[in-house]
């Protein structure tokens, strides 16, 4: 692209010193062409952009919801198993919020991502 940028301005330059009245016709067309371009490319990168905006707000719904039928099962193991277990949970869900609260931050947010998904493995060795 640059490379054609830069001849189409060496070609405008040569143009404008030939013909300077003449050089600045046409240009219309061309730049509406250029413009309504730009705007196509806009238009599909927010769309673009709003969709996956969309689909990962639906995710971290599933998830939360996933999260909440879970914990209210808990309800029906023994009594004695259930206090560790909500308490794995908690800790669970203060790992899933801190990759939230950290994402700016990469290795704090994937630190915080493996912690969650240590905890998550540990939900499928008790009986």
């Amino acid at each position: 692209m640059l490379i054609l940028l830069e001849v189409g301005r060496r070609i405008g330059i040569r143009r404008l010193a030939k013909d300077p009245d003449g050089a600045r016709a046409g240009f219309g067309a061309i730049e509406g062409a250029v413009l309504a371009l730009l705007g196509l490319l806009l238009a599909f990168t927010v769309t673009g952009a709003g969709s996956r905006f969309d689909a990962r707000r639906n995710l971290i719904v599933e998830e939360t919801n996933a999260i909440g039928t879970a914990y209210l099962r808990l309800d029906m193991l023994p009594t004695a198993a259930q206090p560790a277990l909500r308490e794995s949970f908690r800790r669970y869900v203060v790992a899933r919020l801190d990759v939230y609260r950290k994402l700016p931050d990469v290795t704090a947010a994937k630190e915080a991502l493996d912690r969650g998904a240590k905890l998550q493995g540990r939900f499928g060795t008790w009986h």
